[in-house]
């Protein structure tokens, strides 16, 4: 049986028990600002079992996709050393959100493992809390377990809590026996060994208690299933194998990277480790990227640029010297596709990610490499066996090794590493603590709308046809508490039972406008949406008292929501032409739609040419142009993507959407006469994601007016009013061109004559003549002119050389080709440095150093000397 078909008749099973098939959330948590990556089913269901979100359903099931690889949950150290760690896996789970309970979570496991995959009962053996007789009789009672099979276990193992307060309960595990061969031959081998033997296949959670700060256990009124079952696990007792990466859900990428390196899986151990590094790694790039994270050097990104490291490093130790990870993205959407079709639809743009950060890596990988080979030998030589921190640091902070990556390479030599003083190297560069992760980037909904939208509190939105409203208030938030009135002077959040303002969501700043009363007047400064079917008003009452029940009359200023509105849908006409002109890897990082201004975050990997800005502002232009009538349909959320329609990033939609369809390109909500289009700026932002910043209608043809200002400007400072300036401006940088040339060769004969009378101030420092002077010059690419006449004219020998440029103090180290192997520009200039308050480096045969202390010149100059006799 494939992973594929246990995948499948799981969902089914319980599809047919009457559980809801939810797929998958992202990998990249949206809500929940305590996780850096999802690694569990429940996540997605997690306020839904602490009662702060009700579904239409009580029960469902997934396969959801998780990665532990960071924080508290890393297996990364352990992946491709052991038959079980992964950094990527599939957990197969149920749920039940107040429905059923111990008796049938017990059942719809056992009935599953034994009788739809038909596992050898007698191989498998359970857990239960300590303190569950409930749990241990079911067992033995419904489902005719001996009792000499249920091991019971304290709360390290068999008890679950969300957190140090709040849900919690037993839980209850299966144990699936792979035989003595596979484990320790001790005598005493039991379940709970250590060993592989007793192989934990399936863990049912039972949300039983509340916990309060002071430790009591209440029950809960409600009490909840959370179950998991790894697929790679279950496919590997399926398939009676003895590893997760000998089954058919890993074993098709070890054979693409058989293929690709000519080598062998099983014929080496050390080979065999870097194929299961590579294949696990694949799967964690993959989806990573897929579901928009991106390699930096912070939080989500830094986890990700480790893995992908890792895994370059070990195809290095297979013997490839060129990119191969990007390649095995093939034989994960093979075996992936199906069930996640997204991989397909962004294959192109996974790869490209892949190869630009493989290629970035080997640009160091080599050179890291050769520092710490040197490093270890003189570790070696000295008996120590601990890498110090500063070594780490730079490893890190220029070559781009992660610490555990350096820990990886060396500990098969039997070196540690000095996390210690690595961490204090990074407090030092940053001048204070900062932190590496900030969660999801979310603050996620606030506790009061979500109680107030558990009590039914809703939202009618009628804005697209309607700009003023009558309404009573529902509710009236003060500083995150529900009150029951608000005086003038106060800023208030506001719900009415329906409204005509748009509420902030993907990117679009929401209305302003006013809500008036019989009694109260508010300005109300900005809406958002923490609901699909929730608005808030956020508002400054500024006359009267305003008290919840009031008949309240909202306006929206139309002003302000026509241009908002107009770039709104010149947002999504911005984003289709991205996609035409520069290929489907586009995809939104991020928005803001103003009443003034636009800008669009998305993922490219190098900044656009000017021909391709022009084709997109053409294109986009054209759109408008076209003029095309405007259709409106309701449809559901998963109908309007199918058909086409754009969503733009994080945009709450609900259930049913309102699409317009513009033409045949932009289907969204609403659109206007937008009039001119036209992009202002296209920039870098972060590694792989670039920023579009664009104006419409007024705002345009005044960017346009101001650039026609300028260029008159430029042509009167030019005088060629009423000519080309363009043809002015050639002739005048022609002419400055060679002027520099004069000037050039004009300099180059008093470096001549210079370097004479600086000559006669060498010395011989043992055996080696050294001109250590000051020199006045006009700028860096002078010294280095005036020591390369030098260093040409000295023969054999350093020549260091000092000038004060503004008020910065510059030092320049050269050395003649035939005394590098001993005497390195770049160790002299090191030494010398900090004496003027600066540092630097460079090649053996030139260095350069800058410092913020003139003073110090003639001081740094006079102990070259001392540090040419030390080589």
């Amino acid at each position: 049986m494939t992973g594929k078909e246990i995948r499948a008749r799981f969902l089914k099973f319980f599809a047919d028990r009457g559980h809801t098939v939810v797929p998958s959330s992202g990998i990249i948590p949206k809500n929940d600002p305590t996780l850096m990556f999802t690694n569990a089913g429940m996540n997605q269901f997690k306020d839904c079992f602490l009662g702060l979100e009700k579904r239409e359903y009580t029960r469902a099931c997934s396969s959801q996709k998780c990665v532990r690889a960071g924080g508290k949950h890393n297996d990364l150290e352990n992946v491709g050393r052991t038959a079980r760690h992964h950094t990527f896996f599939e957990m197969l789970g149920n749920f039940s959100f107040g429905d059923y309970f111990k008796k049938e979570a017990i059942s719809y496991a056992w009935e599953f493992l034994t009788e739809d995959l038909r596992l050898d009962k007698s191989r498998l053996y359970v857990s239960v809390f300590t303190d569950d007789d409930e749990a241990a009789d079911i067992w033995h009672l419904q489902e005719g377990i001996p009792r000499e099979r249920i091991f019971r276990f304290g709360e390290k193992d068999n008890f679950w809590s969300m957190g140090d307060t709040g849900p919690c309960g037993p839980c209850t595990e299966i144990f699936y026996d792979q035989g003595p061969e596979v484990g320790c031959g001790k005598p005493g081998c039991t379940v709970g060994c250590d060993c592989d033997r007793y192989m934990e296949i399936w863990n049912n959670v039972f949300m039983q208690f509340n916990r309060s700060s002071d430790g009591v256990l209440t029950p809960l009124p409600k009490p909840s299933v959370d179950t998991g079952m790894g697929l790679e696990r279950i496919t590997a007792v399926m398939q009676g194998v003895g590893s997760n990466y000998d089954t058919d859900l890993l074993q098709g990428i070890i054979r693409q990277v058989e293929r690709l390196s000519g080598k062998s899986y099983r014929a080496d151990a050390k080979d065999d480790v870097s194929m299961r590094v590579i294949a696990d790694h694949s799967r964690a790039v993959t989806f990573l990227i897929c579901d928009g994270a991106l390699p930096s050097n912070e939080g989500r990104g830094y986890v990700l640029r480790r893995i992908m490291r890792r895994a370059a490093r070990h195809a290095k130790m297979l013997g490839f010297a060129e990119p191969m990870l990007y390649h095995t993205v093939d034989a994960v959407r093979d075996m992936m596709a199906e069930a996640f079709p997204e991989l397909l639809e962004r294959e192109a743009y996974i790869k490209k990610v892949i190869l630009a950060e493989e290629q970035r890596f080997a640009e160091t990988l080599d050179r890291g490499l050769a520092i710490l080979n040197d490093e270890t030998a003189r570790l070696r030589a000295a008996g120590r066996t601990t890498i110090p921190g500063d070594v780490l640091f730079k490893l890190y902070d220029t070559f781009g090794f992660p610490t555990d990556l350096t820990a990886d390479i060396v500990e098969g030599e039997g070196f540690s590493i000095d996390e210690a003083g690595f961490e204090a190297c990074m407090e030092r560069q940053r001048e204070q603590a900062r932190e590496h992760w900030k969660g999801s980037g979310e603050e996620g909904i606030a506790q009061v709308w979500k109680e107030l939208h558990n009590s039914g509190v809703r939202s009618r939105f009628v804005g697209y046809d309607e700009m003023t409203v009558y309404a009573p208030v529902t509710a009236i938030v003060r500083e995150g508490v529900e009150v029951e009135s608000a005086l003038a002077g106060e800023t208030v959040d506001v719900l009415t039972e329906t409204t005509p303002f748009y509420g902030e969501s993907g990117g679009q700043k929401g209305d302003c406008g006013t809500i008036s009363t019989g009694n109260a007047h508010l300005e109300v400064f900005a809406s958002s949406r923490p609901y699909p079917d929730l608005i808030v008003h956020h508002a400054v009452v500024r006359e009267g008292k305003l008290a919840k029940g009031d008949a309240a009359d909202l306006k929206v200023a139309l002003p302000l929501r026509s241009s908002t509105a107009r770039n709104h849908t010149a947002t999504h006409l911005l984003q289709t032409a991205l996609r035409r002109v520069l290929g489907d890897h586009v995809k939104q990082a991020g928005s803001l739609v103003a009443a003034d201004r636009l800008r669009f975050d998305f993922t490219h990997f190098s900044a656009m040419t000017f021909e391709e800005i022009r084709r997109v502002e053409d294109m986009v232009n054209g759109f408008i142009m076209a003029n095309d009538p405007v259709t409106t349909t309701q449809m559901r959320i998963n109908e309007a993507i199918e058909a086409g329609a754009t969503a733009l990033f994080d945009e709450k939609y609900g259930d049913t959407v309102r699409v317009v369809r513009v033409g045949d390109v932009s289907m969204d909500h609403g659109a206007g006469e937008i009039g001119l289009f036209k992009i202002v700026t296209e920039t870098g932002i972060a590694a792989g994601v670039r920023r579009i910043e664009a104006l419409t209608g007024s705002g345009a043809l005044a960017f346009v007016q101001r650039m026609e200002d300028e260029q008159r400007a430029i042509a009167a400072m030019l005088k060629a009013e009423g000519g080309n300036p363009l043809d002015r401006l050639e002739r005048l940088l022609a002419r400055q061109k060679e002027m520099q040339r004069e000037i050039d060769a004009l300099q180059g004969k008093l470096n001549a004559v210079a370097s004479g009378d600086l000559l006669s101030r060498a010395v011989e420092v043992g055996g080696v003549r050294l001109l250590a002077a000051q020199v006045q010059v006009e700028d860096v690419k002078a010294l280095r002119d005036l020591s390369d006449t030098l260093k040409e004219r000295i023969g054999e020998g350093v020549v260091c050389l000092g000038a004060v440029i503004g008020d910065k103090v510059n030092l320049l180290v050269a050395v003649s080709k035939g005394l590098t192997a001993r005497i390195k520009a770049g160790d002299m200039i090191r030494q010398l440095a900090p004496i003027i308050g600066g540092s630097g480096g460079g090649k053996p045969e030139l260095a350069q150093a800058g410092g913020s202390r003139p003073e110090k010149l003639a001081e740094a100059l006079a102990a070259a000397a001392q540090a040419l006799s030390g080589m």
